[in-house]
């Protein structure tokens, strides 16, 4: 089921860390057509500690429509569940993508289960800068009422590619963000799939930090990109912080959990149509390895059990 050997790229953008899988040749071809396998795959590889360890794994597929610039993308979460999109993944594997000659660049049209994104390597002297352009939010559901061990909530929930619920609070270094976040992933209000839970603290207008809880990571991450999107177009509406946010004319700046400040770029037309969301990452590469082969054959035995 799988090649002889097992060759990857290790890249974060804003602390979210990704491994990143090349099958535009069909290498692996066997293990992803397998759902049960590819589960496995993903969460034996992500483990941290005892593994490769990552945010995510993303592969690459090629698309046969003629378009040299175009490449599937799939999102693989720690827990082996599929996302339909990621914002920080979505640059790692825009610059990677290019990097590594899948596609000729500077851009790439990146086709992933939400939709169509664009990535776009943004600057000759500071080369892993990216842009990424992803699906525009659908159904905004503002004031919406929780409760969780007693503590009410006013959450916003925004589906950007994936569903995020945005809270406002006043304390974010101190949040117990494992805590709460779960309770709200896990809320009734959001099952059957469950949401990402973003807690946001507001600073000056156009300026935010923010922490999230994320489904299929199942923990707190130092980033999250569609969860920054998310929240810079609901507080840039909420709030009302001006047309210069509302025509790409100036960024909204988020400060993550790992320190890095993501720019948020969107459009809005008659106050709540929200379109042209762009996030600009600084993309870290790491390394490129090949799996030891005492590990394949550890990982070998376990897609043979599908354990």
């Amino acid at each position: 089921m799988l090649p002889d050997k097992i060759h990857f790229s290790k890249l974060n953008s804003a602390g979210n860390d990704f491994i990143c899988l090349d099958n535009t040749t069909g290498r692996f071809a066997r293990l992803f057509e397998d759902s049960r396998a590819t589960s496995v795959f993903a969460r034996f590889l992500c483990r941290r500690g005892l593994a490769v360890g990552a945010d995510g794994l993303i592969v690459a597929n090629q698309v046969d429509d003629g378009n040299s610039a175009t490449i599937v993308a799939r999102f693989l979460e720690p827990d082996g569940s599929e996302a339909r999109l990621c914002g920080n993944g979505a640059a790692c594997f825009a610059y990677w993508s290019i990097s590594e000659g899948l596609v000729p660049g500077p851009e790439v049209t990146m086709i992933t289960r939400a939709g169509t994104a664009q990535g776009r390597l943004i600057a000759e002297n500071s080369p892993t800068e990216t842009r990424v352009c992803i699906p525009k939010p659908t159904n905004i559901e503002p004031d919406i009422r929780l409760e969780t061990e007693g503590r009410t909530w006013i959450l916003t929930k925004v589906d950007i590619g994936v569903p995020h619920a945005i809270a406002y609070v006043e304390d974010l270094e101190n949040m117990e963000v494992n805590h709460w976040g779960a309770l709200i992933r896990h809320h009734p209000r959001f099952q059957p799939h469950g949401i990402n839970a973003n807690f946001v603290q507001l600073g000056e207008p156009g300026k935010l930090a923010i922490r999230t809880f994320e489904f299929g990571v199942e923990d707190e991450t130092l980033a999250c990109g569609t969860g920054s999107a998310a929240a810079a177009i609901v507080s840039c509406l909420q709030k009302r912080w001006g047309e210069l946010y509302h025509d790409c004319e100036k960024a909204v700046e988020v400060l993550t959990r790992g320190g890095d400040r993501l720019k948020i770029w969107f459009t809005v037309e008659n106050q709540r149509e929200v379109d042209n969301v762009c996030m600009e990452s600084h993309v870290r590469p790491v390394y490129q390895a090949t799996l030891r082969p005492e590990f394949h054959r550890e990982l070998e035995d376990r897609l043979a059990a599908r354990e």
